[in-house]
C-alpha cells in the first residue's frame, strides 16, 4: 500500500523556521521523485520543491529559492523514504496546507504540475504569523 505521511506544520513567526518531513513507503522509490506543494485557501495548489533519488535532482520554485531546502535520508534499496523540507526565513506568504507528492521520474520536467503526481499525502498545515 502506498503511504505518504507529512508531518511538522505549525504556527511560526515571521523569520521563522519549520522543518517538515514527508514519509513515504509503498513504491519503488527509484521510479518515483518526491515533490512538496502547497494551497493557500483559494488558491492554486502550487510547486515548491521536488528531489529524486535515483537522479539526484533537485528542483525549487523561483519564491523559495535560497530560503528551502529539500532532502531525503533515504539509502538505496531501502523500503522507506523520508524526504525533508526545511524552511527559513518565512513570511507570512509560505502560509499553506503542505503536501507531499509521488511523481514518476520520467515526468520530472512536469514536476509543477501537480495533476501528473500519482500520489499525495493528506496535507500539513503552515501558518506564518506577521
Amino acid at each position: 500500500e502506498v503511504q505518504l505521511v507529512e508531518s511538522g506544520g505549525a504556527l511560526v513567526q515571521t523569520g521563522g523556521s519549520l522543518r517538515l518531513s514527508c514519509a513515504a513507503s509503498g513504491f519503488t522509490f527509484d521510479d518515483y521523485a518526491i515533490g512538496w506543494f502547497r494551497q493557500a485557501p483559494g488558491k492554486e495548489r502550487e510547486g515548491v520543491s521536488l528531489i529524486s533519488r535515483s537522479t539526484g535532482d533537485t528542483y525549487y520554485a523561483d519564491s523559495v529559492k535560497g530560503r528551502f531546502t529539500i532532502s531525503s535520508d533515504s539509502a538505496k534499496n531501502s523500503a522507506k523514504n523520508t524526504v525533508y523540507l526545511q524552511m527559513n526565513f518565512l513570511k507570512p506568504d509560505d502560509t499553506a496546507v503542505y503536501y507531499c507528492g509521488a511523481l514518476g521520474v520520467h515526468l520530472l520536467s512536469l514536476w509543477e504540475t501537480w495533476e501528473v503526481y500519482d500520489h499525495w499525502g493528506q496535507g500539513t498545515q503552515v501558518t506564518v504569523s506577521s
